[in-house]
């Protein structure tokens, strides 16, 4: 089993790992293309970013290998051959089961201890080259915006001279209120000798210049310019081609770059931080004014401030609030409510403010816990997906590579869903993390139990004809399927065919008259809720009837047999009787002896 399974494993591991990387590329594919970088640098990140997909690759490879060993063992009769000499499945699936359990147990470590660095580096280098200026490739008849604090226009260039025709440039470096505008009838732009700077020259132009910073104009009205006609102007421009790789250090104290001890510490230190915050905001609410009145009076003596409890006032009377703020004058009542509202506008500003502050803190605690439960959940889902792939295998009993990839991407994509929704749940707070991050897990953990109790019971489960056999029976369409026997018992007389015909048609039609007699309410309700009583006195009528014609040696008797419905509806009662009269006629002819 250990020879068979561990290179298939490797094979669809290697597989399924070039798949996912493939949809790095396609990603950030616009972050890669156009920007200059060398060979090594762009090797480099398709292996840190091979290294941060292992956790969605693994788990696919192991329920597509698994599917794959044992759907051929099973399309081989080995199972059947192991199970004929007293061997089970969960025997033969034992030296595979303590394999998954070090992969899982390698897959935590690796969870825990390769894939931040992995995660620091590749995030890092990606970032690094988002910030890389692109490759200069002038386009024609649109305007490039590539170079900082320039526009370039160029109508045609010359691609084996590096020529750049009818060029108009937009020099905005110093503002757009200090703009610069070139236009010359030719030019060349190419890279300086340190990657730092592209050197123009252009031919035959004019350059228009805005005075108003260096003239010091105030007046709005008057915006003097200064124009300039040139045969060949060199310019020399800031523009930094050179790979600058970030520094790792910022990358390695977020999230994705801590290992377990790092995330509970910084989970520990945050959740106190936000305690001890929300206990100040609780206390700055309880003690403030804005609700009511403090129940503090503070009084200094000397350096030091002691607070005492406010006496209770027992008031004698109601207070009448509104003889108090209309016994001013208008003006000052309405100075009242303006003042009131300003102060409630500040106090739930403030308050949202913090409210904020204090979601912020949540977060990172919620991201922190996220990464910390991924630790565990790679290592449960190769345990879960190798327990839904083996028995899988063993109960379709279809090898190659067909059928169990389509199953595999089936289930994996189940798999992703529900474990994005349940990741993006979490991290949104509706669900708490622990619920949100194993929620797939919890889902497929009962699809592997009955899966492999099936077929430890060589249950099945997923027979399609038995299915469909059915839903058939469910809608009464089940095809009889009677051939003429080659030997029979009991001959079949054609006296007593007659009258087993002749009571079954006498039934049909006295069903058919009691079911028009019925009111329409009734007959919904025996359509849709409950089955009238005369259809399984009729069906139990049909079925000796057709266990009698069927030793009947003529062809034809036996077709219309066929033809009767499994089980006998309003819907098909119509056909039944049809058929019963068909048999009738067919009796009744004297050449004919069933």
């Amino acid at each position: 089993m250990l020879q068979s399974y561990l290179p298939l494993l490797l094979m669809t591991f290697f597989i399924c790992l070039f798949i996912v990387l493939m949809q790095f590329l396609w990603r950030y594919i616009d972050d890669l293309v156009g920007k200059g970088l060398t060979i090594d640098v762009i090797a480099e990140l398709f292996f840190y970013a091979a290294l941060t997909m292992v956790p969605m690759a693994l788990p696919l490879a192991i329920l597509l290998a698994s599917l794959m060993i044992f759907g051929n063992l099973g399309e081989k009769f080995e199972l059947t051959a192991m199970k004929a000499s007293g061997i089970s499945l969960l025997r033969v699936m034992s030296p595979l089961i303590v394999l998954i359990s070090f992969v899982a147990v390698g897959a935590f470590f690796f969870q825990n201890n390769v894939l931040p660095v992995a995660q620091t580096k590749m995030w890092t280098l990606l970032y690094s080259m988002r910030q890389k200026s692109p490759e200069l490739e002038i386009p024609e008849g649109v305007f490039y915006t590539q170079i900082p604090g320039y526009n370039f226009f160029v109508e045609s260039k010359d691609r084996e001279t590096g020529t750049l025709y009818n060029m108009m440039i937009y020099d905005v470096s110093r503002g757009f209120d200090n703009a610069r505008v070139i236009l010359a009838d030719s030019g060349h732009l190419k890279s300086a000798d340190d990657k730092v700077h592209l050197f123009l020259q252009l031919y035959s132009g004019e350059q228009f210049e805005n005075l108003r910073e260096s003239q010091g104009q105030v007046n709005q009205g008057n915006q003097p310019y200064r124009r300039e006609e040139f045969d060949l102007k060199e310019i020399l421009l800031a523009f930094d081609a050179n790979f600058n790789r970030m520094d790792e250090s910022g990358m390695r104290n977020q999230y994705v770059g801590k290992n377990m001890h790092e995330l509970r510490a910084t989970i520990d230190s945050v959740g106190r931080r936000v305690d001890s915050i929300g206990a100040i905001y609780a206390r700055s609410i309880s003690e403030g004014p804005y609700v009511r009145l403090s129940e503090y009076i503070e009084e200094r003596e000397g350096d030091a401030v002691i607070r005492h409890h406010r006496p209770q006032v027992a008031m004698t009377q109601p207070i009448d609030i509104d003889s108090i703020f209309y016994k001013e004058n208008p003006s000052r009542s309405r100075s009242y409510l303006t003042m009131a509202i300003n102060r409630a506008h500040a106090v739930k500003q403030e308050y949202e403010f913090k409210s904020y502050v204090m979601d912020e803190e949540r977060t990172t605690i919620r991201r922190h816990g996220i990464e910390m439960h991924k630790k565990f959940t790679l290592s449960f889902a190769c345990l879960v997906f190798f327990f839904i792939g083996a028995p899988l295998g063993a109960i379709i009993r279809k090898g190659g590579i067909g059928t169990p990839l389509v199953i595999s991407v089936f289930l994996f994509i189940f798999y992703y869903i529900i474990d994005n929704t349940g990741y993006k749940l979490a991290r949104d707070g509706a669900l708490p993390v622990w619920q949100g991050i194993w929620l797939s897990s919890f889902v497929l953990l009962p699809l592997g139990v009955f899966l492999t109790y099936k077929a430890m019971r060589d249950s099945a489960v997923l027979n399609i004809d038995a299915y469909k056999n059915f839903f058939r029976r469910l809608r009464g369409i089940h095809k009889r399927e009677l051939e003429v026997k080659e030997y029979v018992m009991e001959s079949v007389s054609r006296e007593a065919a007659l009258t087993r015909l002749d009571r079954l048609m006498a039934e049909i039609n006295r069903l058919t008259d009691t079911w028009r007699s019925l009111p329409f309410v009734k007959q919904q309700i025996y359509r849709f809720i409950i089955r009238h009583k005369g259809f399984d006195k009729l069906q139990t009528t049909l079925n000796e009837t057709i266990d009698y014609l069927s030793n009947s040696r003529d062809p034809q008797t036996i077709a219309l047999l066929n033809s009767y419905p499994y089980k006998v509806t309003r819907r098909n009662l119509n056909q039944v009787a049809e058929t019963t009269r068909r048999l009738i006629d067919l009796c009744k002819q004297p050449q004919q002896h069933p």
